[in-house]
């Protein structure tokens, strides 16, 4: 694979920049669609600055948007490690422990990260509490990387104890939580939003569709392990988490269109992008067929595109299989000219930060 870095040898720290802290979005914009856009094109390295309701002129008849409709679930909980009562002092609990649930693996079993550590060793039981009431569960396995295999005795009650988790980077509190769900979310299973998405209204998808453009959805349900920044200075070392995705046969069927006429298939997230270039992966032909399965494609520079075009998504850690991934559909040098123009003029940065259309 032939990196797109100054020497030809793909390196993290390649991936790296400053950014203050001052231009990590807290809050989300409002209305949605009035973050700002930046328009970055690839065949001439050109940069515009729009607002994102001015998509649609930058969209052309007959491209078709594909959008990941992954809910987010109310996978953070927190309660406390239940002592054997042979260990329990009064009515003292063992200690506080707090949860994200990461992937539903089968009925009531769970993969998760928690903390601290040393309460939720295998074995240690535990009860999450919340506005609606209690839930119990165990620790049933511990995997090499620390996320913890768990059941969770009553998950149909997951609504009643559990909270939507907000990256950690953002300290404030969001006063409604439905700001971290995109207006077309539809299957609940993700740990963390599509962001890309948030920047998109009802109304704005109608003009969209009046300009001529298409769309589809399809389902990534997002993993945390996504935004893990790499540890390691050589990627390769890097262990991507596998996702969930669904496919259907008119999402598949549309893509193989656009494909066909040479339409411009414009990826709304990262999240998409995934999910398109691993289901055409599997695929003889190199296009997607519909299905559903487990992702974990690591894109980096250097890999060919089979599917996406182009690639509405907003601005991502330093160091991240995110911005690799952004490098990759554009090149990395353009990519961190881009990022330093967008802190040179202020744009706003991550979940609820702004946007870009790389095209």
């Amino acid at each position: 694979m032939t990196a797109q870095t100054p020497d030809g040898v793909l390196r993290t720290s390649d991936f790296d920049y400053d950014l203050p802290e001052s231009l990590i979005a807290q809050t989300p914009m409002e209305p949605r669609d009035h973050s700002r856009l930046m328009s970055l094109c690839r065949a001439d390295g050109s940069i515009g600055h729009h607002r994102f309701y001015e998509l649609p002129i930058l969209l052309r008849p007959g491209d078709l948007m594909v959008f990941n409709d992954s809910r987010v679930m109310p996978a953070r909980l927190r309660g406390n490690r239940v002592l054997p009562e042979r260990l329990r002092v009064s009515r003292d609990s063992g200690g506080a422990i707090e949860l994200l649930l990461l992937a539903r693996l089968s009925p009531g079993i769970w993969r998760a990260i928690g903390r601290p550590g040393r309460l939720l060793r295998r074995g240690s039981e535990f009860v999450v509490t919340g506005e609606g009431g209690s839930m119990r569960g165990e620790v049933l396995e511990i995997e090499p990387e620390g996320e913890r295999i768990i059941r969770l005795d009553d998950e149909e009650r997951l609504h009643d104890v559990g909270e939507v988790p907000l990256p950690p980077y953002i300290t404030e509190t969001l006063a409604d939580s439905e700001r971290y769900q995109t207006v077309y979310a539809r299957e609940e299973g993700s740990a963390a939003a599509p962001t890309a998405g948030l920047h998109f209204t009802d109304e704005l998808l109608r003009l969209i569709r009046s300009k001529g453009a298409a769309t589809v959805f399809v389902t990534l349900h997002v993993g945390w392990g996504t935004f893990r920044p790499i540890k390691n200075d050589d990627p390769t070392e890097h262990t991507m988490h596998a996702e969930y995705w669904e496919l259907s046969p008119e999402a598949a069927e549309a893509i193989r269109s656009a494909k066909a006429e040479g339409r411009r298939v414009i990826s709304v997230g990262t999240t998409a992008v995934r999910l398109l270039e691993h289901a055409a992966s599997k695929s003889e032909d190199g296009l997607p067929n519909a299905g559903s399965g487990w992702a974990d494609i690591f894109i980096t520079p250097g890999y060919r595109f089979k599917v996406v075009d182009a690639l509405i998504t907003n601005f991502h850690l330093p160091r991240s299989t995110l911005l690799m991934l952004t490098s990759a559909i554009s090149s990395r040098d353009l990519m961190m000219r881009a990022y330093n123009e967008a802190v040179e003029q202020r744009y706003r940065f991550y979940s609820f930060g702004d946007a870009m259309f790389i095209h």
